[in-house]
């Protein structure tokens, strides 16, 4: 498969997972994700080209790793809703800073 289309379907999916439940959201993401693949589909330049799928992928990265859903539950209050992914073991703290190491 090309790498465009590979790209363009992966950031689609993962569109709809990051923004399950969030019709607003998808559709906006989808709208952006449709209209700049339609902008850059003439772009004949190897170089900008491979640019561009880079700029992609990066999106699809800080979409996958960065984004959190929310839902406001009172005037003052939201409730996160991360996906599985997400969440990581915490590492604990250690209230001692550690030695460094003379050379």
């Amino acid at each position: 498969m090309v790498p465009a289309l590979r790209l363009f379907k992966l950031l689609h999916r993962t569109r709809q997972e990051v923004f399950k439940n969030d019709t607003r959201a998808l559709e906006a993401a989808r709208q952006k994700i449709n209209e700049e693949f339609k902008n850059n589909q003439s772009e004949t330049s190897e170089e900008k080209i491979n640019e561009l799928l880079k700029i992609a992928s990066d999106v699809e990265v800080i979409l996958r790793t960065s984004v959190i859903q929310a839902v406001h539950t009172d005037s003052d209050k939201i409730l996160l809703l991360p996906r599985k992914d997400l969440l990581q073991d915490n590492i604990p703290y250690f209230d001692k800073p550690t030695k460094k190491h003379e050379s």
